[in-house]
């Protein structure tokens, strides 16, 4: 697959106009279809599609190349799958779609520095959603006036003046690494991780490895436990979806229809 570069209407005879391949990464379908309705109303923006876990989100920023990723914080509460996303893609802009328990200074000190280039309230309205990607495509940097008061109150800043965090997130794994540990948490033996991402079973077992000496874990299950309890690997978040039954590996990804 490659970037949606889907251009929007040009009158006759001028060049076309590219618009902006808009991702959602979200647990929630009602939300993600939402968003979806917003982005495909919007002129100059197009709908790219969508992933529901991390793991799901890295292959969507590989396999589809969106323009832009809007981001549930729930998914992403230590910025290591904001790391991920723009270490492995400089043009891709990444935009924090952020939870009312995540809204507070610390949270959003360490989401910008991981390298988010937009946050904004998960409950904004539609118009502030499409501001906040006008802003990011613009100037690669966007904080909603709601949020705005928790940096600068917290660093005495002015509004506009640059925010400097004292805390890296701290990511051992590589972007691969982290895609295998999802795996393996989800229970697959290296066949079926090597199927999914498209390896070898040998270079699937070489990740593997790599991932226990890096954790210094013993084996697999004690590499997921200590994942977990650092942060690397989170649970799904608390939306209402418990129960459901989770799509297959090969359904994570979904995009737009051509």
């Amino acid at each position: 697959m490659t970037r949606s570069n889907e251009p929007s209407r040009a009158p006759q005879g001028s060049p076309p106009v590219r618009s902006l391949g808009i991702a959602a990464v979200d647990p929630v379908p009602f939300c993600r279809e939402g968003l979806s309705a917003i982005v495909q109303r919007t002129p100059g923006l197009h709908w790219a599609g969508h992933a529901g876990n991390p793991h799901a989100a890295l292959q969507l920023a590989e396999q589809v190349h969106p323009d832009v990723i809007l981001l549930d914080s729930g998914l992403d509460p230590h910025g290591h799958l904001t790391k991920l996303l723009v270490n492995g893609d400089a043009s891709l802009l990444v935009v924090l779609l952020v939870r009312e328990s995540h809204r507070t200074a610390p949270f959003l000190q360490a989401a910008m520095l991981a390298g988010t280039h937009g946050v904004l309230p998960r409950t904004a309205e539609a118009r502030r959603l499409v501001e906040a990607i006008r802003r990011v495509q613009l100037d690669r940097r966007y904080l909603d006036p709601a949020l705005a008061p928790l940096v600068t109150q917290r660093q005495g800043l002015r509004p506009g003046e640059p925010v400097v965090a004292t805390q890296r997130p701290r990511m051992p794994l590589s972007r691969r690494e982290f895609q295998v540990l999802q795996l393996v948490a989800e229970g697959l033996e290296n066949a079926a991780i090597a199927k999914i991402l498209y390896l070898s079973v040998e270079t699937v077992r070489t990740h593997v490895k790599s991932i226990l000496r890096k954790l210094s874990a013993r084996d697999r299950t004690h590499a997921v436990t200590i994942a977990f309890r650092g942060g690397i690997l989170i649970a799904q978040p608390d939306d209402g979806t418990e129960g459901q039954t989770p799509a297959p590996p090969s359904g994570m990804v979904e995009q737009r229809a051509r």
